[in-house]
């Protein structure tokens, strides 16, 4: 299986993103602080070089997955609870009112 990586400048196109706010997305995920819609989320990405300081590279699956984790899928609303009618109260047992 061959791995296709594109730059951070596609990447970020891809993904619908400026290349810094992308660079902020990869320093966020370093840390462990990265969130998309209320899950953390890890991304994984190579960066060459003789100590890692080379380009950075990623793979477009990875791009894919970022792009599925960022969609929106509707909900169903839970459904509610009926209210109670007008002339019930929960607990009380003896007729309301004056007594005779």
């Amino acid at each position: 299986m061959a791995l296709d990586f594109v730059n951070v400048r596609e990447a970020a196109s891809r993904l619908g993103v400026s290349s810094s706010q992308l660079y902020q997305w990869l320093c966020q995920s370093d840390r462990g602080e990265f969130v998309i819609r209320g899950e953390p989320v890890t991304i994984d990405y190579f960066q060459g070089g003789p100590k890692g300081q080379g380009r950075i590279r990623i793979d477009t699956a990875e791009i894919e997955r970022l792009n599925n984790l960022m969609r929106v899928r509707p909900r169903r609303r839970p459904p509610r609870r009926p209210s109670t009618p007008g002339g019930l109260y929960p607990g009380i047992t003896v007729k309301l009112g004056r007594p005779e």
